[in-house]
């Protein structure tokens, strides 16, 4: 006679497997963070062989019919929580995808990924796109693969969307940055008209040193906690994470450029404060995770932007700052500092971009990204495509790869269908930080003296704590009263940006 499991002792079950399958994820984050930090050169082979070693684990693991049989009749159970029953529920809707997954592609894709990550970084030692393309191009292929294995009902680069940003497709985001142009052009006009404020004190000598120690400041002040992670450098700044006791940040700095390390690091530690925001308990579960990559970068726009570029903010903050860099900054008041921080002008690059220009940064990327999975476009014309883009949407001449089309790491990791979630990201973050100012009466106050304890339990309570339990517009929902809304951006912008130009709204 076979006795039937306790409903308890199913869940313990799958939540011991599920852990099982983080662990080896984990391991292989871990690896990831180190050959973008420490790895020496001469281990990038092995480190691929150990990546796909892994990868391979993980799948098999995660697409053993066991652990199906074990999510199905737990899928049945009556007596589960609430948030026991979505961690099921998430937990199969993500076994039956990966399970269209073949082993043999998924080693194949992490193989290709090693690859090119590791012809990505040699091309731009090279300044040489060329170096790049047969990676990308084989990367591009495998990705139309995935769309396929995936399936789609319209365009094959919504597959790769719903990966990112659940729910998200073509038809919507073409209608998302048709209301970019539409709202952020005339605004862009219009600011182009003003007197463009002096930066040139920013591009002056900046000590590596000195830099690093007022980003680690930067980070505890936040409220980033350095005895569950530790920043770095890499070429390109990052956020990783093991589990919300284990989160780590790189940043990248440039001694003539202030901005670099200051935005990533507080970019990076919005991210971070998001992941160690995540409840311990739901380890290796769904609830454990971020709901998006929307949601995600979310959280680290707010800190950067409503936060971070707020004349508050450095009220509190830019006296600091002066103090490391006296020659440079002490005879600059703080109202030239903020428009300086501010500045809206066109640029090359992404990361280094102003809050407005930025998007049209990310619409160019979508646009290529839609092209190639869709076919219209070819990675042996990329470079052309790109400077092209970039001289049509924001006037500007590409002068090399490096500032060009090499100068994002996401394409090497085979990342594609992410770029639309920074801008995303943008919008809630602006809904989101409105709310959070009706409802966190002394924010406006707590910002200006330092204090961020009350904005980050705001977060913690309204968004970290809940994981995957709610998709990005149910959280949005919930938190703002409404579903994502341009406006919100758009108002935000329209009063920041107009008081710094003088302009009347």
């Amino acid at each position: 006679m076979t006795v039937q499991k306790t409903t308890p002792a199913l869940y313990e079950e799958y939540k011991a497997k599920m852990q099982k399958i983080a662990d080896v994820r984990n391991a292989m984050s871990v690896l990831g963070w180190d050959q973008e930090t420490y790895l020496p050169p001469a281990g990038a082979a092995f480190r691929g062989q150990q990546l796909t070693t892994l990868s391979t684990i993980a799948h098999e693991l995660f697409t053993e019919p066991a652990l199906g049989g074990l999510l199905q009749e737990l899928g049945q159970r009556e007596d589960l929580d609430a948030v026991q029953k979505k961690n099921v529920a998430l937990s199969l809707e993500d076994y039956e995808k990966n399970r269209k997954y073949p082993a043999a592609f998924v080693a194949e894709l992490s193989t290709a990924t090693n690859v090119a990550y590791h012809a990505w970084i040699k091309s731009r030692k090279e300044n040489r796109f060329e170096t790049f393309e047969p990676s990308l191009n084989r990367m591009v292929a495998l990705k139309k693969q995935e769309a396929d294995i995936l399936g789609y009902k319209d365009h094959p680069y919504d597959a790769l969307l719903n990966e990112y940003e659940k729910g998200a497709d073509v038809e919507m985001l073409d209608k998302i940055f048709s209301d970019v142009k539409t709202s952020l052009l005339p605004l862009l006009q219009e600011i182009a008209q003003q007197p463009v404020p002096d930066k040139k004190f920013l591009h002056l000598h900046y000590p590596k040193d000195l830099q690093w120690q007022f980003g680690i400041d930067m980070l505890k002040a936040m409220g980033y906690d350095l005895n569950a992670g530790r920043q770095d450098v890499s070429e390109h700044p990052f956020t990783t994470s093991f589990s919300p006791q284990d989160v780590r940040v790189t940043t990248r700095i440039d001694e003539q450029d202030l901005g670099n390390m200051t935005w990533s690091c507080i970019h990076e530690g919005g991210h971070a404060l998001y992941e160690q925001g995540l409840p311990t308990e739901q380890y290796g579960l769904p609830c454990g995770e971020a709901a998006s990559l929307g949601i995600h970068e979310s959280q680290s726009r707010l800190w950067e932007n409503n936060v971070g570029r707020s004349l508050t903010f450095w009220q509190h903050h830019y006296g600091r700052l002066q103090s490391l860099f006296r020659h440079n900054l002490l005879a600059i008041p703080i109202s030239d500092f903020y428009r300086a921080i501010n500045l809206v002008q066109p640029s090359l690059i992404r990361t280094e971009a102003d809050e407005l220009t930025y998007h049209f940064h990310v619409m160019i990327r979508y646009e290529i990204e839609k092209g190639l999975i869709g076919g219209a476009l070819e990675t042996k014309d990329l470079r052309d495509i790109w400077n092209r883009y970039y001289s049509d949407y924001l006037q500007v001449k590409v002068p090399d790869d490096v500032r060009g089309v090499l100068q994002d790491i996401h394409w090497s990791h085979g990342s594609f269908g992410y770029f639309p979630t920074y801008s995303l990201g943008s919008f809630y973050a602006a809904q989101f930080f409105a709310t959070a100012k009706k409802q966190v009466s002394s924010l406006e106050n707590d910002i200006a003296s330092g204090q961020y304890d009350r904005l980050l339990q705001w977060l913690r309570e309204q968004i970290h704590v809940h994981g995957r339990f709610y998709t990005s517009n149910e959280l949005c929902e919930r938190v703002t009263g409404e579903k994502l809304e341009f406006r919100h951006f758009l108002d935000y912008a329209k009063e920041k940006f107009g008081g710094i130009y003088g302009l009347k709204y």
